[in-house]
């Protein structure tokens, strides 16, 4: 009888606060420059990341531009998430969850998204990241009245399983990848 009521609150239901999707290239230059116009129009803006320190083996140096990330919320974050995952085929690794109830995933080709290829940029791989919250989370970033969330409503990484295959009908495998 607890268990259903509890189900059955609405401030209990999971949703996607944001999607973070990183294309990290591992150099500077023209690499990273000459992302495709494509790619932008997919992620809208972008931000770049930069190196900490310099790594001579890699050609880094410190302060260079070696990614770019973008925050999608909203339903293009949904839209972005459902061509990735269907790219993976909705199957992720238990050990893409994390305890806080977030999980991640990379694909290899962005041209898997349905991105025509251009010859001179070539191809990138991206991250996916995605966090999830429930209703009532924004407390604890609240400047005046602020408090924590509770336990028991945060979200577990049980819970993010659950959320995902209930979703999406996804498949949890439990083995380690193999390349």
């Amino acid at each position: 009888m607890a268990s259903e009521k509890k189900l059955s609150n609405p401030m209990r239901d999971i949703k996607v606060q944001k999607l973070v999707l990183n294309i990290s290239v591992g150099e500077s230059g023209d690499r990273l420059t000459r992302l495709p116009r494509n790619l932008r129009l997919v992620v809208i803006q972008n931000l770049s990341d930069f190196s900490r320190y310099t790594v001579r083996s890699f050609g880094i140096r410190r302060n260079e531009k070696i990614a770019c990330y973008v925050t999608v919320r909203g339903e293009k974050a949904m839209q972005l998430l459902e061509s990735g995952l269907k790219v993976k085929e909705y199957e992720l690794l238990r050990r893409n969850f994390s305890d806080t109830g977030c999980f991640g995933f990379g694909i290899q080709e962005h041209i898997d998204l349905g991105i025509k290829y251009d010859p001179s940029t070539g191809i990138y791989g991206m991250d996916f990241y995605v966090i999830l919250e429930r209703p009532g989370y924004r407390v604890r970033l609240h400047r005046r009245c602020k408090c924590r969330v509770g336990i028991q409503h945060r979200v577990t990484k049980e819970d993010a399983m659950k959320w995902f295959q209930v979703k999406y009908e996804g498949v949890i495998l439990n083995k380690s990848q193999t390349i």
